[in-house]
């Protein structure tokens, strides 16, 4: 009998932190069609329907890929509602609202040659224990059949956009001039038009028909150096961007600047009065210093362990819950005092805490960098070491837990290690008060490297001394 995990095995797509990934040589018809079909025979074990919904980014390989998806669900028997090039968190709310799956053709921020499968259950995200159930899901052949993608349902993102303009009510960020970083974002026109119909005024800049693949953990020096001129020239109120798929913010201050995701994400769940937080370890520790917030669970890094800790917050009876990640992807458990009528949304998304922001930088009169300088002063910075095989990153992670003396002396730290974390990764507090965690992806063969210091210079220098001692381990 053959199962998913054969197909997985052989074709290297496999599951990361989110959803499915791999090469798109490796990402056949028949590969796609395997993992629809063990996506629905999961979830058909908890839902009835008659009805799955499909999105995509815009990268060049994701039409052919929600095609073969759309023929195996054809072939399963299903109605195919297709909801175009939207935004992933568009596709997550309408598939929540409709109570039926949807599958999301993208892969987010990774390089074009590699693309994904994002998969959610009527009600959220898929989570992991899904998937190993969907390991075990026997198979049948794809059948050679001529079904092509049906035309548009525009509902999708017609409700994403009525999401927010109901939430900040018309003209609500007239006087903002705000720049949109539009590259090859799925989201870059829904952005402009939201941005627009809510008054403020936009300028949109650098879009691109090539795939840019976006990693708002590790802004580029080139994106670095843009956000700088394009604030000097065009003096705007904040620069605005997501990654390809659009759940990942990126956001400047006006001064072109860009804010780290955890701390776009602090500023979120303060302005919405959020109790109780659940967020990644990998996240800044200001959110604790802050004060602002009852409790902070942290987690693995990814968004099904963001969201299992949501559930858990909320099962140990908090009321106001909410989750964000160091990528800035903001996750809504629950209702929340300052938007009691938004429908929580767990899911990474990237509209919520721009407006949210943007809407603060109105009503408090306060510029973004005032807003920041007003936190606790920790700071982070990260990047990554691509094409770095994860069987190695792991080898050395595991010989480094073991000898903390070693891993100093391989990364010439500038203080002794005083503690260690393997929540995720290995995640090593300095005597210095600094902060070096490395973890390899979940996503692709990358190793990654996050940092906490005194100061943004502090952390940018021990960021580039340790991936320079890194690369002699590539």
């Amino acid at each position: 009998m053959r199962v998913l995990r054969t197909v997985m095995q052989q074709s290297g797509v496999a599951f990361g932190t989110s959803g499915a990934r791999g090469l798109v040589s490796a990402m056949s018809d028949e590969v796609c069609a395997a993992y629809i079909q063990a996506f629905v025979c999961t979830v058909k074990t908890a839902f009835t329907f008659s009805q799955v919904a499909i999105a995509m980014d815009l990268r060049p390989s994701s039409p052919a890929i929600a095609e073969a998806c759309a023929k195996m669900l054809c072939q399963l028997g299903l109605e195919v509602i297709f909801c175009g090039a939207i935004p992933t968190p568009a596709l997550a709310l309408f598939a929540q609202t409709r109570r039926i799956p949807g599958i999301m053709v993208t892969g987010s921020h990774i390089p074009f040659d590699r693309n994904g499968l994002k998969f959610y259950r009527p009600d959220g995200e898929i989570t992991k224990s899904d998937e190993t159930d969907m390991l075990a899901c026997a198979l049948q052949p794809l059948a050679e059949t001529a079904i092509s993608l049906p035309a548009e349902d525009m509902q999708a993102r017609e409700a994403y956009i009525q999401r927010y303009t109901s939430l900040l009510g018309e003209q609500a960020l007239a006087g903002l001039k705000l720049a949109i970083y539009q590259h090859s974002s799925v989201g870059r026109d829904l952005m402009h038009r939201l941005l627009t119909e809510l008054g403020a005024e936009v300028v949109c800049l650098a879009r691109s028909d090539t795939f840019v693949p976006i990693d708002t953990e590790a802004v580029s020096m080139e994106d670095r150096q843009r956000g700088l001129d394009w604030a000097a020239k065009y003096q705007v109120d904040a620069i605005i961007s997501t990654d390809g798929d659009g759940d990942r913010p990126l956001i400047s201050d006006e001064k072109g600047q860009w804010l780290r995701g955890d701390i776009v994400g602090l500023l979120t769940a303060k302005a919405l009065q959020v109790t109780h937080l659940a967020v990644p370890v990998s996240c800044n520790t200001a959110i604790e210093a802050s004060g602002f917030f009852r409790q902070v669970m942290r987690t693995r890094i990814g968004s099904p362990f963001v969201i299992a800790g949501m559930q858990a917050l909320q099962q140990s009876g908090a009321s106001s819950v909410a989750g964000f990640e160091a990528n800035g992807g903001f996750l809504l458990g629950s209702h929340v005092p300052q938007t009691a009528g938004l429908a929580p949304l767990p899911t990474r998304d990237a509209v919520l805490p721009i407006v949210i922001l943007l809407s603060q930088v109105k009503t408090q009169d306060k510029p973004l960098s005032q807003l920041v300088a007003a936190l606790p002063q920790r700071f982070t910075a990260s990047d990554r070491l691509q094409s770095f095989p994860t069987e190695s990153s792991q080898a050395l992670l595991t010989r480094w837990t073991a000898d903390p003396a070693g891993l100093q002396q391989a990364l010439q730290l500038p203080a002794h290690i005083v503690q260690m974390d393997t929540t995720d990764g290995l995640r090593a507090e300095l005597a210095s008060a600094q902060v070096v965690h490395l973890r390899p992806s979940g996503n692709a063969p990358e190793f990654r490297c996050y940092v906490e210091d005194v100061s943004q210079a502090a952390a940018q220098s021990l960021l580039s001394h340790v991936m320079q001692q890194l690369k002699a381990f590539a």
